[in-house]
Parts: structure tokens; sequence; C-alpha cells
């Protein structure tokens, strides 16, 4: 009947409509700080090739629709960028804050720890002034102890014991951490996740790691730890859908070490003293990421194994 084709026809339109709203719900607004950085680029292109609306908040990016430049020291540049920006957003869903000064002993100590901590306190106040109730940001490998002058208590190492900053930059890295728990207990539905990072790495870099076995020594102010960015970007995006309120950190490493020796032998000759927790995978990486892919789904996907030590161009997608 004429009349059925219509009537028929009306189940498709709501289906598609749903399936259209669902999308829509499904892309979620994200403030990415630092996203020009080297971690940043990654964490922007996963999230964008995720299917979320995503805008860089940094000092310096290219001039797109998809940045907008901030000083994160100023509160009111970033409560104002996070409130709404005219033309181009109406808020966020979710922040994820990188930016800052990314290591140290790049600029004087104190110009690093009211960089780095006024702009997390700045990004952190303004998200929770806005009403967002997630918070994914970089926190550091370097709470752990870095660069274990002084041996670590166990290895591999965890999140279980206390937090040891040798450094203004690690101190502000843990104050971060307190900062958050404090907020966290403010605001009982605030999720704050602090990805304790190790040193990020792109494909190029893995051009140097074979001369890292000439002096084990070298590496072990991180217990010959790294983090490809992608990887770094794949936590970030598992971070983000962790939706426990509170705080949580977590280390995360790739899978294995930077160096052609077996985990256990460098633990064995560098750190003979300390405790060895666990029978070690041939590469194990020392920086425990347990806790993430428990809890984060958190599974690296890449290693510098994979690329040729005499190639600049890598040998996997």
């Amino acid at each position: 009947m004429p009349g059925g084709g219509s009537h028929c026809g009306e189940p498709s339109t709501a289906v598609l409509a749903r399936a259209a709203n669902q999308q829509e719900e499904a892309a979620v607004r994200i403030a990415v700080t630092g996203g020009s950085g080297k971690l940043g680029r990654n964490v922007v292109r996963r999230l964008v090739a995720d299917g979320h609306s995503v805008l860089n908040l940094d000092r310096t990016g290219d001039r797109s629709p998809h940045f907008a430049a901030v000083d994160l020291r100023n509160y009111g540049q970033v409560v104002d960028v996070i409130l709404g920006l005219d033309d181009r957003h109406q808020g966020f869903d979710a922040i994820v804050h990188l930016g800052a000064i990314p290591a140290p002993g790049l600029v004087p100590d104190a110009a690093t720890f009211e960089n780095n901590m006024l702009s997390t306190y700045n990004v952190f106040q303004a998200a929770r002034r806005a009403g967002i109730k997630k918070i994914v940001y970089a926190s550091s490998e370097t709470v752990l102890g870095l660069p274990f002058d002084v041996d670590p208590p166990y290895i591999p190492v965890d999140e279980e014991y206390p937090a040891r900053p040798e450094s203004t930059y690690s101190l502000v890295k843990h104050l971060e951490e307190q900062m958050a728990i404090q907020m966290t207990r403010w605001d009982p539905e605030l999720s704050i996740v602090g990805l304790r990072f190790s040193n990020v790495m792109d494909p190029e870099d893995y051009e140097e790691f074979p001369s890292f076995d000439s002096d084990a020594a070298l590496r072990k102010w991180n217990l010959w730890g790294y983090i490809d960015a992608r990887d770094g970007a794949q936590a970030v995006a598992r971070a983000l859908e962790y939706r426990t309120p509170g705080f949580e950190a977590f280390i995360v490493a790739n899978e294995d070490t930077v160096m052609s020796r077996s985990s256990a032998s460098l633990a064995a000759d560098v750190f003979p003293r300390v405790k060895v927790t666990k029978e070690l995978g041939e590469h194990e990486t020392l920086l425990s990421i347990d806790k993430a892919k428990r809890l984060l789904g958190y599974a690296p996907e890449h290693s510098w194994r994979n690329y040729h030590s005499n190639r600049t161009t890598p040998t996997e997608d």
C-alpha cells in the first residue's frame, strides 16, 4: 500500500537520527594544552582520529581553527578560553593538560617552578570553574626518584611507594599530584588522572638508541625507560575514558627498555643491592606499567626494536 511505504520508511529515518545523535555524543569536546609539543602533537592527532573535537591551547602553533594562543600563566586567559571562545567553541567536556617546561635544567629552577606550578593551578581551577569533571594531565616519571642517585626501594618501580622528587621540576610534578588530590576532595565528582610519562620519543630518536649499549650507566637515570609519543597519546585517550572520580596516577612507559642487554642483567650490574620483585622478561621495562594496563587498558604498540638502526625512516606505520 502507498501508506505502507511511507510507514516503513519512518523507522529508518529514526534509526539514522539516533545514530547521528550517538555520533555527536561520542565526539567529546577536548582542550589540549601544550598540543604543539612532541607529545602534544601526537595526542591531538590521536584524539582527532578518534572523532573528538579538539582545540590546541599553546603559546605557538599552526594558525587554524584548531589552535588558540594562550599564556597558561595568565589565569584570566585560561579561564576565558576554557569557558568559551567567540565563533570557535562554547566550552569543553574534558581537559588534557600537557603544557609545561618539559624537563629540568632548561631554564632556572625558579622559572620552572613558577611556570609549571602556576600553569597547572590555572588549568585545574579554570576547569573546576567551568564545571568540567574530567582532567588528564602529564605528571612525570621523575617523581619516582630520578635520576636514581639513591637506589630505588625495589625494581620494577611502581606507583606504590612514596614520591621522591630530586629536582625542582620533579618537585612541581609531586606538588601537582598533591593539588589534584585536594581538588578532587573538594569536588567528589571530579576525575583527575596524572600520567607519569617516561622519556618521550619520536621514531627519529631511535637512531641514537644503539649507542646506549656502550655504557649502561648513561641511561640508568630513568631505569632505561622511554615512551613512544604515539603510545603516550594512546594512554591519554584511554585515560579520558577512565570515569572513576578522584585522583589516580599511572606510570606510562613502553614495554621494553632502551637497551639491547637483558633487563635482569642491567638490574644486577647497576643496582646490585636493589630487590627485584619479579622474574623479568628479556627486555621488560623496569618502570612497571601493570597498573595502566589493568585499569586503563593501556597496551603499547610501538617499540624502537622495530626500527632499523641505520635508517631514519620507520619500518612500521
